[in-house]
């Protein structure tokens, strides 16, 4: 992996909102389109709103998150709604968000619906990835229920994944869909993230699943 490590946070949201956005336009002026694929959660919030006000052919742009808690956009800890409330405003409104959620019980109910979605804006262009403490990304937990299916090469696009660390059922966008993506980032802060990240790279994908995509993955890090 590729590991920058920036003085404070403030100096890596600004960078990797810059990283982001020159991707993005470089996409655009060759392929005509481009699709950018960020996690929910609070710690992006300032890439999100730093591009929002950016000066991009948005309307070019479709958007889609790793992943979502099983939850209606309503909800508190809807990610489609932080997304909305943080990057799909002022110049990035013109975006088309591409959903991870529908109206359903079961996740399993909608997934093939949601995954056609998805297949129309596929490669990623510019993947942007959290990681928690305990080397999940996206929802692709350690200990998951079909975590080995969702790691697989043969994996569909999008799963509905179950775990102990995850309140609801989640939806995710599986690993050979992360490890297409023409740019790869993480964002990780603080210093037990670091050393989580260090040491995911000496694990398998199984105990640490952000290790998938670690191999092209350029880590943004900041105390």
């Amino acid at each position: 992996m590729n590991f920058e490590a920036y003085p404070d946070r403030e100096m890596l949201m600004v960078a990797l909102a810059d990283r982001v956005a020159s991707e993005l336009r470089r996409a655009i002026e060759v392929e005509g389109r481009a699709t950018l694929s960020v996690p929910g959660g609070t710690t992006p919030g300032p890439v999100f709103d730093i591009l929002s006000g950016l000066d991009l052919p948005w309307d070019r742009v479709s958007v889609l998150l790793n992943d979502e808690r099983w939850v209606p956009e309503t909800h508190p800890r809807s990610n489609t709604r932080l997304l909305r409330e943080r990057l799909l405003r002022g110049k990035a409104a013109a975006a088309h968000l591409v959903p991870l959620y529908a109206p359903a019980d079961m996740p399993e109910e909608r997934l093939d619906d949601l995954a056609a979605g998805i297949v129309t804006v596929l490669p990623i262009t510019v993947l942007v990835l959290g990681m928690g403490a305990d080397m999940h990304t996206a929802s692709l937990f350690p200990g998951a229920d079909k975590l080995d299916e969702a790691l697989a090469p043969e994996a569909p696009v999008l799963m509905a994944l179950r775990a102990d660390a995850a309140a609801e059922p989640r939806i995710t966008l599986t690993a050979p869909v992360l490890r297409d993506a023409m740019h790869i980032h993480i964002l990780i802060t603080g210093e037990e993230k670091r050393a989580a990240i260090e040491r995911a790279a000496q694990l398998p994908e199984t105990e640490a699943p952000v290790r998938c995509v670690l191999k092209t993955a350029t880590v943004h890090w900041a105390p």
